[in-house]
């Protein structure tokens, strides 16, 4: 019995001595927590775990991954704001058209001068300005978060269809009104007539919870060279030329839905409709703010879970049937510059490990890193690093080239990088109700710019 005891009493010696060994190696070890929006595709997910792993085992530092779903990724983290719980890194492609200029504002992010100051000889101009946003607290712009990707406006055509209906690519118009006459008035009717079936000429977003909507809407507002805000962020709304063409600009986008060439559900759509519809082949073209259209068939297309002949439609699909091509001239015949929206990760003020987090942010913008998360959005999302956008990646087949040259071609921003209070009237989706007064409401086109305008003065004045 004695010797029992003895022999529980070294071992439970010994398990202390050995506790008081280890414990300072679990002490140091530090854990962030990591909040992200879920890619679209798998590869996406896969090369920022690869990237996590990698961190880890350079670091010692633990990285806690969620992944959310990008429409939870606001209230969950306004939640944590709110609660004082914010995770130590937080990226969704939903904040910086939503949120970020307004929590920069207010003063709840951290300055990341001191990550992006020493690399920003490898960063394009225009992702870095937007992330220089204002802080009202220190009266001062900073870099209140990281660029990671970026996206422009695409229009997506289906070419068989286009060619069912009678016509050929080079018959489209480059004449801003003749394009939209074009696939109004000749390829609807000649699509319905080759087939029987009740298909659009157009896939022309318009709900009110789309991104797409507004996105759209300011290539129709480009075309007709509105400016709505300066470089300072005040606002030329007052401006008669202002009014005047955007009330041309909204005119031309709800046209379309009036003279019955885009689907009636166009008006409820949300952000996947008109890819659904297009995949569906229920329109012949429509405009999307990225090529997941023509990247879902190239995912398909290397889908080792479809059959080989789902397989094989996937890569017809994306190498003969699809095309990515551009916007028409402005109705003054000029080349319309697009918006580039530059998606932004962020460090809150109130993050418990923001030398960890820096940390982590610095190493995943190295460009061994952050080029795979990139490119394993299959083209979705265009690069922000200069050695980036000069991978083979994007010269690799025609989808990806037209992305490179209508970024190469240059860029704008759009105005909530300039007026953060932009992300409130993105968020109310102004611009759809505008349309919506139009289409559904059948109030005159000028009525529904001045209460637009209205609108933008009591947000955004």
């Amino acid at each position: 019995m004695r010797s029992k005891v003895i022999g529980a009493v070294s071992l439970a010696v010994a398990a202390v001595g050995l506790f008081a060994a280890t414990a300072p190696a679990f002490a140091q070890q530090k854990t962030i927590t990591v909040w992200w929006g879920k890619g679209f595709y798998r590869s996406e997910d896969d090369a920022l775990i690869e990237t996590i792993k990698k961190f880890e085992a350079k670091t010692g530092i633990k990285v806690e991954l969620s992944q959310y779903a990008i429409q939870d990724m606001i209230p969950k983290t306004v939640a944590a704001l709110d609660a004082g719980t914010v995770p130590d890194v937080a990226y969704s492609d939903s904040y910086d058209v939503q949120a970020q200029g307004k929590w920069a504002y207010e003063g709840k992010l951290e300055d990341l001068t001191d990550v992006m100051e020493p690399i920003k000889g490898r960063f394009v101009q225009n992702t870095l300005d937007a992330s220089i946003l204002y802080n009202d607290v220190t009266k001062k712009k900073a870099y209140y978060g990281f660029p990671l990707k970026q996206q422009s406006m695409h229009v997506e055509i289906w070419n068989d269809m286009l060619e069912k209906a009678g016509f050929k690519l080079a018959d489209i118009p480059t004449d801003w009104a003749g394009y939209w006459t074009f696939w109004c008035d000749k390829v609807q009717p000649g699509i319905r007539k080759a087939t029987g079936q009740r298909i659009y000429g157009v896939g022309q977003p318009m709900g009110v919870e789309s991104t797409d909507a507004f996105q759209s809407f300011y290539t129709f507002m480009d075309a007709y060279h509105v400016k709505l805000v300066d470089d300072d962020g005040k606002l030329l709304v007052d401006d008669p030329k202002v009014r005047e063409n955007l009330i041309s600009a909204l005119k031309d986008y709800t046209d379309t839905y009036i003279k019955g060439c885009t689907p009636p559900s166009s008006t409820t759509w949300k952000d996947p409709d008109n890819n659904v519809a297009f995949h569906n082949k229920t329109i012949v073209m429509t405009h999307n703010f990225t090529i997941s259209i023509a990247a879902k068939w190239f995912e398909d297309s290397q889908n080792q879970a479809l059959t080989q002949e789902q397989r094989d439609a996937g890569k017809k699909a994306y190498e003969q049937d699809i095309v990515t091509a551009s916007f028409p001239k402005a109705p003054d015949g000029s080349t319309i510059r697009y918006r580039s929206d530059v998606k932004t990760g962020l460090v809150f003020t109130a993050a418990k490990n923001k030398a960890e987090a820096k940390q982590f942010i610095s190493f995943l913008l190295q460009e061994e890193n952050v080029r795979p998360y990139i490119e394993g959005a299959l083209g979705r999302w265009f690069p922000v690093t200069k050695e980036s956008q000069a991978s083979p990646f994007w010269q690799a087949d025609k989808h990806r080239k037209a992305v490179y040259a209508q970024f190469t071609g240059g860029t704008a921003a759009f105005d909530f990088t300039k007026n953060w209070k932009f992300t409130i009237l993105n968020n109310e989706n102004v611009w759809a109700k505008a349309m919506n007064r139009v289409v559904s409401e059948k109030v005159p086109v000028d009525k529904a710019v001045d209460e637009l305008i209205a609108r933008i003065k009591q947000v955004a004045g």
